[in-house]
């Protein structure tokens, strides 16, 4: 008999699960409190370890108007010359599929479409304020309550279902002192632009991170890559300043990166609108779970920018649920299997979150912390910004779910080794401060 499963939350995470579970074969109720199904936000790169899970969903990508990428590169911001890259060409070949660029709109579009045409039933204008873990009972802020096997908190950063995994436990995010300017450009204006002209010149297509790298102490840098089938350029730029509503960002913006080769700050000044966020971080959290409730994507492991990675580890976590809850017909089955999904993603995103507090090029600087975390214990782990990328994108999720059952079948799984967060805080705030 198929479980009953609530998703609270349809973000990309929530609707990603909610597909997957469904693919398994259970009933999927989505919750989400806000009264219109859309996501803010400008792009994302959806990496291969991301693009495996929306392949399986099914995931029509010119439906996101996104195209597949053929370089991720690391580029001097003051002369714009190449320092490192990957070259994607054959991505599919060695990290099992290609990199995407995609407006998050878009994605989000698509998997709203994917999940209702598999049957999952999306309630908006549903606001969850508590739940019971021990019974599976939601309840809502109209007073209704609903019952069910298992709940999947997908609610995003600011969880109100984190408190209940997690009670007292939960703490504060410690601030990094940066903060992240964004904005995009139609490539229509800009292609009439000899600047910009002389940067596609050279550029590889895909990802571009800009960074002084004749200052090894500076976190500061720029990413650009384009969107909606090439129709749309967008920036990203990370700083050491804050800002109020009064700012003029775009100024803020040219200041900052002022030394910057002369025509990408022209590029900057060609933005019809400049955002500023405030980034945060946050230290692997104890444990995901407390009795039928699951945190997953941002509610259990938000991250830096740094990496691209917050939406490909929320797609990791909804292949896996797909993966692991495939074939379970009871309920009695559930608490082994949630053991076996925190076996499988914790390490692997604690590792993540960490490579994501530090820009490409300075992975040398996180050795000794990314190593507590290796799995198997005293396995390498990444030293240089390829050794990084082929971590991240040539993780295979599936594969590593089916080793896990493989193993359940003559084992008693183990227990998850306990992460501390709180020496973890402590030195994510200190990177913060590099």
């Amino acid at each position: 008999m198929p479980l009953t499963i609530a998703i609270v939350g349809a973000g990309i995470g929530g609707l990603s699960a909610a597909t997957a579970l469904r693919n398994a074969g259970h009933h999927v109720e989505v919750f989400e409190k806000s009264s219109f199904l859309s996501e803010l936000g400008a792009a994302l790169v959806v990496a291969p370890n991301g693009i495996r899970i929306l392949q399986t969903l099914p995931f029509n990508f010119e439906n996101a108007r996104a195209k597949p990428k053929s370089v991720f590169e690391l580029r001097d911001g003051p002369t714009f010359s190449h320092v490192a890259g990957v070259d994607l060409s054959d991505a599919e070949e060695r990290f099992g599929a290609p990199l995407y660029t995609m407006q998050r709109a878009d994605l989000h579009a698509e998997l709203y479409r994917v999940a209702k045409g598999k049957g999952v039933n999306v309630h908006i204008g549903r606001r969850v304020v508590s739940a019971d873990p021990q019974d599976g009972v939601l309840r809502f802020d109209g007073g209704e309550e609903v019952k069910v096997d298992l709940v999947v908190a997908a609610d995003g950063l600011h969880s109100v279902l984190k408190s209940v995994v997690l009670g007292d436990e939960v703490e504060s995010p410690a601030r990094t002192g940066f903060s992240a300017f964004r904005f995009q450009v139609p490539t229509e204006v800009l292609v009439r632009d000899e600047s910009f002209q002389q940067l596609v010149r050279v550029k590889g297509y895909g990802p571009s991170v800009l960074a002084d790298t004749r200052d090894g102490e500076t976190m500061e840098h720029m990413v650009w890559y384009d969107c909606q089938n090439g129709e749309m350029q967008n920036f990203v730029g990370i700083h050491n300043r804050f800002g109020s509503e009064a700012d003029d960002y775009k100024a803020m913006m040219v200041q900052r990166f002022g030394h910057f080769h002369p025509s990408l700050v022209h590029v900057i000044s060609q933005a019809p609108k400049v955002t500023i966020w405030p980034l945060n971080i946050f230290a692997p959290v104890p444990r995901w779970n407390r009795g039928k409730i699951l945190l997953i994507g941002d509610a259990a492991h938000p991250m830096l920018p740094f990496s691209g990675q917050g939406a490909n580890q929320a797609l990791e976590d909804a292949g896996a649920l797909g993966c692991l809850f495939d074939g379970v017909h009871s309920a009695d089955e559930i608490a082994t299997r949630i053991a076996l999904f925190e076996k499988v993603r914790r390490l692997r995103v604690a590792r993540t979150q960490l490579m994501s507090s530090v820009r490409v090029g300075k992975e040398g600087e996180i050795q000794t912390e990314l190593r507590r975390y290796a799995d198997p214990p005293g396995a390498d782990v990444p030293q240089t910004f390829a050794e990084r990328l082929a971590h991240d994108f040539g993780f295979d999720v599936f594969e590593k779910c089916r080793e896990a059952l493989r193993d359940h079948e003559a084992l008693v799984v183990p227990e998850t080794r306990p992460l501390d967060e709180r020496a973890d805080a402590a030195n994510y705030a200190a990177y913060g401060q590099e």
